[in-house]
């Protein structure tokens, strides 16, 4: 963890380098200053002697200036160093992501992974400031105390280190119980941010069943438990402070009852004392700093170990060693394919497939829910890697593909479309970046798209709202058929992607592929028989098993689960615009 959290510093090592060294000579500097305070109390105020007052003090006003710069230069460049840390954390991070496959992506909360990037990317940049400041501040500064005490009069020092003893064992003590308490406070975190994502991205479906009294329900409840964990866990740091203080003013008073038997009997002089006491305040105050530190420690170790997860984990789909860039056609074949989500599990989503499709070919696909329509397409493009045996894309293994290569000659239409805030040009180039907007317009009249655009007043330039919130079902999925397309793909998947286009315009569509991308090989799923059966064989799936593979009139003599959903829909309640028995 700490190998792949160290590699984040990357170009801020020299500021990271810089912080330490200018914080070592501000503590030097503010070292001597009590030392010189003794000479001037020594050797100028009680002998008398005005011209060794202000020699002494010159030396400690420049001694304070220089602190006072050292001071200001590692401040700066801590800044710089941790800033830049958190900024490579949360850029890697980022970029790791994208890499992932859906079964990496799977393993976590979209929730848990934007308090990775928020959260507990902040708690890593205060420890780290914190860490190349105060952690070298607070020990160099207790050691060169410890040290000028033992100068001074080596039998008083040990008030000091029978202190420093006892507080070694109460912050470990401390440690130990807090750091558990704040690995829960993080997982936390993830249920308060998951209930108001899910809050805001459904909050017309909450207006439209009068759930809001429910969530604000669920979210106090997620809150109150954060709330616990964080007053148990500073419960716990709250002894930290009133024992600290204990610390402090017992040496206090041990140092003065001790150092005034030592000035009666000549053993210490007055300005010794005075040292002393500043030393002991420097030290006390490192102490402090240094519990701080451990505070922060305990809090950023569980975000260090969340983001760490993050920035190791590898994606499970990789190139081949030399991959094939170039695909020749749209044909496809499984052979002996089975795939499961969870590999070992026993639970195959899909069984022994073997089938082919030629290039070209317009093909069906239809079965009930959960039968595996969207794991058989998913297998196409690569989203996931079989299970067993091999799927084939133009002849070849599409695992010896290019992935890049591959996705973009395989299109995917879903049926939960995703529009990006931007104008409808900028949405439709995620197909093509450098799309000219005829292209664009071309792509939009194939998928039906171009009609209700040029009824909009900005026409093309339309702004989309984030999610496509300000267009209807229908017109996002025809804006995302249209953005695939711009691709111009062998392989053109459509994941009942019209299931809220009318059947008119659905029947439009495929006529507009039949006739402009003949060359295309284009499957599609759907629920509805009207969308396939013109298609030029149709696969049925059943419980992740082929259950029939071929044209409309075939099936219709032939299978029987074909010929059920084929009576339901088209003798009985009859498609959403089509009339009963029609």
């Amino acid at each position: 963890m700490l190998k792949t959290l160290y590699q984040q510093i990357g170009e801020y090592k020299k500021d990271s380098a810089l912080t330490p060294v200018f914080t070592a000579l501000e503590v030097l500097m503010e070292i001597l200053i009590p030392f010189v305070t003794a000479s001037i109390i020594d050797k100028g105020i009680e002998a008398g002697n005005m011209r060794m007052v202000c020699l002494y003090g010159a030396i400690m006003l420049i001694l304070a200036f220089f602190s006072l710069f050292f001071g200001i230069q590692a401040g700066r460049y801590a800044a710089s160093a941790s800033s830049g840390f958190a900024c490579n954390l949360r850029e890697s991070m980022y970029a790791n992501i994208q890499t992932f496959s859906f079964s990496n992506i799977d393993k976590y909360s979209t929730a848990g992974l934007v308090t990775r990037m928020t959260t507990d990317v902040t708690n890593l940049q205060n420890a780290y400031q914190m860490i190349l400041r105060i952690a070298v501040r607070a020990p160099l500064m207790l050691m060169c105390s410890m040290f000028m005490c033992v100068v001074i009069n080596r039998k008083l020092s040990l008030v000091f280190l029978c202190v420093l003893f006892f507080l070694a064992i109460v912050l470990f003590t401390i440690m130990r119980k807090t750091m558990p308490v704040f690995d829960q406070v993080f997982g936390k975190y993830d249920d308060l941010n998951a209930s108001v994502q899910e809050n805001v991205s459904g909050i017309r479906v909450v207006k439209a069943f009068v759930r809001e009294d429910y969530e604000k329900s669920k979210f106090s409840k997620a809150s109150e438990n954060l709330y616990r964990l964080f007053v148990k866990a500073e419960s716990m740091l709250a002894f930290n402070s009133p024992i600290m203080m204990l610390s402090i003013y017992g040496c206090i008073i041990a140092l003065s009852w001790l150092g005034a038997h030592y000035i009666t009997d000549g053993l210490l002089t007055t300005g010794s004392l005075t040292s002393l006491f500043s030393y002991i305040m420097s030290m006390m105050m490192s102490l402090m700093m240094l519990s701080m530190i451990f505070v922060m420690i305990t809090l950023s170790a569980a975000s260090a170990r969340r983001i760490a997860e993050v920035l190791e984990e590898k994606a499970d789909l990789s190139n081949p060693g030399s991959p094939v860039k170039d695909i020749p056609d749209g044909g496809i074949d499984f052979h002996q394919v089975s795939f499961s989500y969870r590999s070992g599990s026993g639970e195959d989503t899909l069984s022994h497939i073997n089938l082919h499709i030629d290039a070209g070919e317009t093909i069906g696909i239809i079965g009930g829910t959960g039968c595996g329509k969207s794991s058989f397409v998913s297998l196409i493009s690569r989203l996931y890697d079989v299970t067993e045996g091999t799927v084939c894309v133009g002849g070849h293994d599409v695992r010896s593909y290019d992935m890049e290569t591959l996705r973009n000659q395989v299109a995917v239409v879903l049926q939960k479309n995703v529009l990006f805030s931007g104008t409808i040009l900028d949405n439709l180039r995620w197909g093509k970046e450098d799309a000219t907007e005829e292209e664009c317009m071309e792509a939009c009249r194939l998928a039906c798209a171009d009609e209700f655009i040029q009824r909009f007043p900005d026409k093309y330039d339309t702004w989309i709202e984030q999610g496509g919130s300000n267009v209807s079902g229908g017109q996002k999925q025809r804006l995302c058929i249209a953005r695939a397309l711009l691709k111009n793909p062998k392989i053109l998947i459509l994941d009942d992607s019209t299931s809220a286009v009318d059947t008119a315009t659905d029947a439009k569509i495929r006529q507009a592929f039949s006739t402009k991308i003949p060359g295309t090989t284009k499957l599609i799923i759907s629920q509805r028989i009207s969308s396939v059966q013109d298609a030029d064989r149709i696969l049925v799936l059943e419980d992740g098993r082929v259950n029939g593979f071929d044209t409309h009139e075939n099936l219709l003599k032939s299978n029987t689960i074909y010929q059920e959903i084929y009576d339901v829909q088209m003798k009985g309640g009859g498609d959403f615009d089509h009339k009963a028995g029609g």
